[in-house]
């Protein structure tokens, strides 16, 4: 296992963050977890499909919209419950060390199915205050999908030590601690911004592929989970609508999404899963609509 120090992996991670294509650090105050609220199960005796991510899944922000919200039309909550436990401000990174995930885990039966979706803060600094910000941050994690470390010795947050480790390494921590109980995981690539290649009528969304989109799919590959390439799906739909047409599908400068983006990239999700075909772990809790929602080709 390689170890790197944390001046080395500071520096590194400042001039890389601005850079990461599709999934920017977003630098608006971490979301208070005693204000955010705790979505609980409806019906203990049924299923559950756990959603754990960042902002762009749930926000708390007024006029937002997380994705994670905007499922339940397409199952039927009669036969599963939807429980978005993703909160604002989390990487891969926090949401593990907040003990968020440690509290899902206590609740996970077997045939409950995790969807995941992290990487628009794992770009920001490991333990660091940013030049541009007056918040401290310390919620990076390591770009790319191998085993090495860095070691904090006080986390500036926490006051605690700390080993830090990349962002493939906490998707397959979140796999294999999933199917520890029996659970089946789905990673997601990270939705992408509205961030256009150029001014042009042809113009392409600007894709994480490579790298959070592609970290995401080397560490399901690599722990047998499944992968929803949510940042290519959802982008192949913005090119195809329009500039013009997205437009209202976002409640600030290209992150956040409003309940009507929210919706969309929701579809998108279910797009993916119904891919799968017979490998769906969601099939037979699929309303209607979620039905008819056509399987996204590759």
């Amino acid at each position: 296992m390689r170890h790197l120090t944390l001046i080395t992996l500071g520096l590194l991670t400042l001039c890389l963050a601005r850079a990461a294509t599709g999934a920017a650090s977003d630098d608006r105050p971490v979301e208070d977890a005693s204000k955010a609220g705790l979505v609980k199960k409806e019906r203990a005796e049924l299923p559950t499909l756990w959603v754990i991510g960042d902002s762009t899944v749930r926000v708390g922000t007024n006029g937002q919209r997380g994705w994670g919200d905007e499922l339940r039309p397409f199952f039927d909550t009669a036969k599963i419950n939807i429980v978005n436990r993703a909160i604002g401000g989390r990487s891969s990174r926090t949401f593990l060390t907040d003990g968020r995930w440690d509290a899902i885990l206590k609740e996970l039966r077997p045939g409950d199915v995790v969807i995941m979706q992290f990487g628009h803060n794992d770009a920001g600094p490991i333990n660091e205050k940013p030049p541009r910000d007056s918040k401290t941050r310390a919620r990076g994690t390591i770009r790319g999908n191998g085993d090495e470390t860095v070691f904090v010795e006080k986390n500036i947050i926490t006051g605690k030590p700390e080993t830090v480790h990349s962002y493939g390494w906490y998707i397959r921590n979140y796999v294999a601690t999933a199917k520890s109980k029996g659970a089946i995981p789905v990673v997601c690539s990270p939705v992408p911004r509205k961030s256009w290649d150029s001014e042009s009528a042809s113009a392409k969304i600007n894709r994480a592929s490579g790298s959070y989109g592609l970290w995401a799919r080397q560490a399901a590959e690599q722990s047998g989970a499944l992968f929803v390439d949510l940042n290519e799906i959802i982008a192949r739909g913005y090119e195809k609508l329009g500039r013009a047409a997205i437009e209202p599908f976002f409640a600030d400068k290209g992150t956040h999404t409003t309940r009507e983006g929210a919706a969309f990239n929701a579809r998108a999700v279910v797009s993916g899963l119904n891919s799968f075909k017979d490998d769906n772990p969601l099939a037979a809790y699929l309303s209607e609509d979620g039905g008819k929602v056509p399987a996204f080709v590759p």
